[in-house]
């Protein structure tokens, strides 16, 4: 992967689930109980049924609240709390990782299709807080959500990203579509590497990677 490929990127851009702390912590385990605990009991469904919609959700909308908003206008701020409330005290420090983000030139925001508060309070987790120009969570895209691309450029305008000299780094495939059309460099963070277009770099350790554009 050539250094100079990034020589261009002035901010970098993170999503956070499964980006910023590896796939191994399962922090989706906890929310997707506590995503189907909501389903259930604003829709009154049971459980096969609300972890159904969840997924369905998912799979049609990007994330399970907008499906709930669009077909049952259910109320994001409760559901976001709710949902986020998990348990990080399994989290490790990744303390090599925070020097190599550290050490990027230019600007370095979080955008996570999660609120801001869990954002941060999964970056102190991993030794991550104090390193970021901003934290952006799918409140402040109007809870549009990932991989529409009107919530990236609302994101991006708020913040100011130049798209042409930046670069997105995420672990779902489709959330790099947009910033791809955007002339933005994409880098997939995930186990196994996809062969896609929107996809330039694709990489299962971030730390080993940011290791090579110092």
């Amino acid at each position: 992967m050539p250094k100079q490929s990034f020589s261009h990127v002035t901010t970098w851009v993170f999503d956070l689930d499964n980006t910023l702390y590896p796939p191994e912590a399962r922090l989706f385990d906890q929310i997707e109980v506590r995503m189907t605990n909501y389903v259930m009991g604003a829709l009154g469904v049971d459980r096969p049924k609300a972890n159904q919609l969840r997924q369905d959700y998912w799979a049609r909308y990007g994330t399970t609240l907008t499906g709930l908003m669009r077909e049952h206008d259910v109320d994001p701020a409760p559901y976001l709390i709710d949902v986020h409330d998990i348990s990080l005290d399994h989290m490790q420090p990744d303390h090599l990782l925070a020097q190599y983000i550290k050490d990027l030139p230019g600007r370095r925001i979080v955008y996570t299709n999660g609120t801001a508060p869990y954002a941060e309070r999964v970056l102190a987790s991993r030794g991550l807080d104090g390193l970021f120009d901003a934290i952006y969570g799918v409140e402040h895209a109007n809870f549009l959500p990932k991989p529409e691309r009107a919530a990236f450029e609302t994101i991006f305008a708020k913040d100011g990203v130049e798209t042409k000299s930046a670069a997105m780094f995420e672990d779902d495939p489709r959330n790099l579509q947009a910033p791809h059309d955007m002339g933005m460099c994409t880098v997939h963070v995930a186990p196994d590497p996809l062969d896609h277009n929107h996809i330039h770099f694709h990489t299962d350790d971030l730390t080993a990677f940011l290791s090579k554009l110092r």
